[in-house]
């Protein structure tokens, strides 16, 4: 399944918003999946998408659900940047102090 994260709007900002459009989608489109379906979440069109935005949507599903998690279009910057902020962990011992 494809999903057009564009639908729910060009500028994505705050947890708030993450979490009302995860469960607007959980409602409406993740609650017909099936288990071993792909679910790719298709980011073009987006302007803008923040870490807390993308945080509550792409963890709420996470969390509910164990499909593959896919995503395409990401190379706006700032889709690309807040998707490398959630996804990937962060090396804490760089900013250790001896």
């Amino acid at each position: 399944m494809i999903v057009k994260i564009s639908k729910f709007g060009d500028f994505l900002m705050s947890h708030p918003a993450g979490k009302e459009a995860f469960l607007l989608a959980e409602s409406h489109l993740f609650n017909t999946i099936n288990a071993d379906e792909e679910i790719i979440l298709d980011f073009a069109d987006v302007n803008v998408l923040t870490p807390s935005w993308a945080e509550e949507f792409i963890y709420g599903f996470k969390d509910l659900h164990k499909n593959k998690l896919s995503f395409i279009n990401t190379s706006n910057p700032s889709v690309e940047a807040s998707l490398r902020i959630i996804l990937e962990p962060v090396d804490v011992t760089k900013y250790k102090r001896n």
